[in-house]
């Protein structure tokens, strides 16, 4: 390691530029902040991407790095950044490189799937937080060509070539924290930032075309990265990048994970999504449902945003049989109905939403007859329907300004439909209604991007918070606050400033009430919260009262409690993670069943 931070130092501060990067004098002219719009959209376009995460941890069957176990006294940073300690010590895992041997790793086959599959790009980790690199550094042996690794390839390289002689994009995910490197957070930091900017340097330089940098830096700050230089170095050398939001910069697009991002136009995103439960390959592990991959790909594209999907390959490098032919048989389906995913943009019609899920304050079947779920795309003069659950008889939409012109079934069968005043009326006999997604296109007299989005009808289940006066310790961002949590719209949600110690949303129902149940929706897959408890108070000027304590919130939580009547209603956030900045997307309290109705 001695011998890497020297050569830091040797790092030129200018290489040669791609020779398809275009010339200096066109970046100079660019914010280097910024993608050009044209890449973005060209990005959008693909809709699908393979997550490819693998490394030496592949011999544990663990996770990749979150399973090494942190020291004791770890640097500043640390211990917060991983958040949790791992099962394997830190002197196995970091030598797991030295007896790893993937002689079964084929470049071109990993390639090939992806095209098989439908993604237009593939996402590769060339490090990780462990700090082991993919690629050939010349500022560390810790790499799979390093002097004591046993099988010496430059994986990133041989992915590289395959990805170009094949015509598919190619995103590198570099993470910034590096656990594995003296030098992070450490008194000597900034040796580190010489050492990050100089592996992105090489990244950029030696491996031909770049589409795109994937950073992740859990929760580290612009300061912390120098993400402005770092941003002008990685454009100044292929301008044509487009980079993410994990730098403490907005980035080009925004990467909720292990969740489905919600509708969202005006700032483009993509959700990143494991096949099974994990990031790296796990033996056995569950491999998610072809319905369930099929759906979250369409309600990407419904919300305007794009799925990468990822795989974990084994430790001799193939990709696990479950998952390749689980990535076929998306592709399959791609065959036949891409047309509604690939270059199309989400909306204009949007499904209704609810305020809860399931409980005791609604019916039994929380969806009345009426409603369905799925979302729509549109492109040039056609809106493409994605029903999941079709309406018991017929499917309602807002009535638009275009004449539709005819609505073609794509997954078979015939649709009948009406238009007038009051919106557009589709019937499609049971018998035709695909079990996954019914695909409707409906062709039009002119451009489907005319018609506006409009928000979704709520279906309100009586809570005793929706709309009502709404504050919190803080919000991140004007479209974050309190309110969002009781608007009745999962869909938006409120996200308190990640520098807040203490972080608490609440509520004023106008006047006593008594309440028993509570319903809190934590966007996305799993929870950061930790710990919780939802206190309440009569009036602004007496000490909230503790009448609930919790651990975890989740996506559908509800939570039951002997009757509490009170006018203000409180949840206190007592332990999180802080590197994640979790949300709240809603916070609805009720009554006895008599006074939710």
């Amino acid at each position: 390691m001695r011998r890497a931070l020297a050569m830091i130092f040797m790092v030129p501060v200018c290489m040669a530029m791609h020779p398809d990067a275009g010339s200096t004098e066109a970046t100079t002219k660019a914010d280097p902040l910024k993608a050009r719009p044209e890449v973005v959209e060209e990005w959008k376009d693909m809709r699908f991407g393979m997550f490819i995460h693998w490394g030496p941890v592949t011999l544990t069957g663990k996770e990749l790095s979150h399973s090494r176990r942190i020291p004791d006294e770890p640097r500043p940073g640390l211990q917060r950044a991983s958040g949790n300690k791992g099962e394997t010590p830190v002197e196995v895992y970091d030598n797991l490189y030295k007896q790893w041997k993937p002689d079964k790793f084929d470049a071109r086959e990993w390639v090939k799937l992806a095209q098989e599959a439908g993604t237009r790009y593939i996402i590769f980790t060339a490090k990780h937080h462990d700090g082991f690199c993919l690629f050939d550094s010349q500022l560390t042996d810790y790499k799979s060509t390093g002097p004591e690794s046993v099988w010496k390839v430059d994986y990133l390289k041989e992915l590289a070539d395959a990805c170009h002689e094949a015509g598919l994009k190619l995103i590198v995910y570099y993470s910034q924290p590096d656990w594995h490197h003296p030098d992070f957070t450490g008194e000597h930091h900034e040796r580190y930032i010489q050492y990050l900017h100089g592996q992105l340097r090489e990244i950029l330089t030696n491996y031909g075309r770049i589409d795109g940098i994937w950073f992740d830096g859990l929760g580290g700050s612009v300061e912390r990265w120098d993400a402005k230089n770092m941003f002008a170095m990685m454009r100044s050398i292929q301008p044509d990048l487009i980079i993410n939001n994990r730098s403490g910069l907005p980035g080009d697009f925004v990467t909720p994970e292990q969740m489905l991002g919600e509708f969202q136009n005006t700032f483009p995103w993509e959700s990143c999504m494991t096949l099974g439960t994990s990031w790296s390959w796990k033996p056995d592990d569950t491999i998610r449902p072809l319905t369930e991959c099929l759906q979250m790909l369409a309600s990407c594209a419904c919300g305007d945003g794009n799925l990468a999907l990822n795989t974990g390959p084994m430790p001799d490098g193939r990709i696990e049989p479950r998952q390749a032919e689980r990535y076929r048989e998306i592709g399959a389906w791609l065959g036949k109905y891409g047309e509604s995913i690939y270059g199309t943009r989400g909306g204009p019609f949007r499904p209704p939403l609810m305020t809860r899920i399931k409980g005791r304050a609604i019916q039994d079947s929380p969806w009345p007859e009426t409603a369905w779920t799925g979302g729509s795309t549109h492109r040039d003069k056609g809106v493409y329907l994605h029903v999941f659950r079709w309406p018991a008889q017929v499917l309602t939409l807002p009535p638009i300004a275009h004449k539709v012109l005819s609505v073609t079934v794509l997954t078979g069968g015939q649709a009948e439909f009406t238009q007038d005043e009051n919106g557009i009326q589709i019937r499609v006999p049971s018998p035709a209604l695909d079990p996954i997604d019914t695909i409707l296109r409906l062709d039009l007299d002119g451009p489907a991007k005319d018609i506006p989005v409009l928000p979704p009808a709520v279906i309100d289940s009586g809570s005793l918070a929706s709309g009502k006066r709404a504050t919190a310790s803080s919000s991140y961002r004007d479209h974050t606050t309190a309110d969002k949590a009781f608007d009745g719209d999962p869909g938006t949600h409120w996200v308190w400033d990640p520098k807040d110690q203490e972080c608490w949303l609440a509520v004023d129902l106008g006047e006593p009430r008594t309440f028993d149940h509570a319903w809190i929706r934590e966007r996305g897959h799993g929870s950061w919260i930790y710990e919780y408890e939802l206190q309440m108070r009569d009036d602004e000027n007496t000490p909230w009262q503790t009448f609930h304590h919790g651990t975890r919130l989740g996506p559908d939580c509800e939570i039951e409690f002997a009757p509490v009547t009170g006018r203000f209603v409180r949840l206190h956030l007592l332990k999180y993670n802080q590197s994640i900045s979790p949300r709240i997307s809603e916070f609805q309290i009720y009554g006895p069943d008599e006074d939710s109705k």
